[in-house]
């Protein structure tokens, strides 16, 4: 791997120190180093190219940030099928996993090819108005439908695979991936699902019939909701980062990506590790920890 994309928060108190550190020692190792223009400022260069130009021409991308930066580079990077490593610049960061203080050990490992990779799964989201597309973007975690803050309880008709579901009357919905059962969902009660299984949830925000819970559904299928009823200031959100207004008549439909988004883990990790760390489950004594 000799092209290498680096992207940074841009006011991550440690990403100027970061950047200013990553980007001679890459370029040391003959590495060619692709900056977007916000992290190119950090070491007082310039730079006109976009992500999605970046990820193009990239055979890695490191990310420093929290989940919210990885989030809107996955967006981009996706369909390049390049690796990412994600490093984590704040506290909780489920996906961004590997820790400063293991950024170079892990980039010595993967210059030498010697890494595993994740593949994590991506919904399309379309809105269709009028029998006309009028958006189509991707997300990693999940796509959120809700109400303003003076809007009346919605009545959501969900439909899987052209059949009646259910009707929600909540505050809203999310549809989410198993990477992103671990964000809005999981507040909104929703399960804790494995990255690696096949699987859509759907959970319903304060809904207003206390049997409506979380439902699992087969990733292969293909959901469509509408709103049932004239409503005003309803709102579809992406990944927690993209807002656009969905009218009465606008069927918003969600299937997973042909493409996956490749992530490389932090060294001597498992999920279920970041789950404890995250979490702040309980963690038992070394003595308790079974031996491998």
């Amino acid at each position: 791997m000799k092209k290498i994309g680096v992207f940074c928060k841009p006011k991550a108190l440690a990403g100027a120190a970061t950047i200013s550190k990553l980007v001679p020692w890459l370029r040391e190792r003959s590495c060619q180093v692709f900056l977007d223009s916000d992290t190119a400022t950090l070491v007082n260069e310039s730079s006109s190219q976009s992500r999605e130009e970046i990820a193009r021409r990239a055979d890695l991308l490191i990310v420093l940030g929290g989940d919210g930066t990885l989030l809107g580079v996955a967006r981009k990077a996706h369909p390049y099928n390049v690796p990412i490593l994600a490093v984590n610049l704040g506290n909780l960061g489920f996906l961004t996993e590997v820790s400063l203080d293991e950024l170079y050990p892990s980039l010595e490992n993967v210059l030498a090819g010697k890494f595993e990779v994740e593949c994590r799964m991506l919904l399309n989201v379309c809105i269709w108005r009028n029998d006309k597309k009028v958006e189509d973007h991707n997300v990693l975690n999940d796509v959120v439908i809700n109400k303003g803050a003076v809007a009346r309880v919605l009545n959501l008709q969900v439909l899987v695979n052209g059949q009646y579901m259910t009707s929600y009357r909540a505050d809203g919905l999310i549809i989410a991936t198993p990477t992103g059962s671990t964000a809005y969902s999981l507040s909104a009660g929703g399960p804790i699902i494995h990255p690696s299984m096949h699987t859509l949830v759907l959970s319903p925000i304060c809904p207003f019939t206390l049997t409506n819970r979380s439902i699992l559904i087969p990733d292969q299928s293909i959901i469509q909701v509408k709103l049932a009823g004239e409503y005003e200031d309803v709102r579809i959100t992406l990944d927690g980062q993209e807002g656009y207004d969905m009218n009465s008549e606008d069927i918003l439909e969600i299937q997973k990506t042909k493409t996956t988004l490749k992530l490389i883990p932090g060294p001597n990790k498992n999920y279920y590790q970041t789950l404890r760390q995250k979490l702040h489950w309980g963690t038992p004594n070394e003595k308790d920890i079974p031996e491998k």
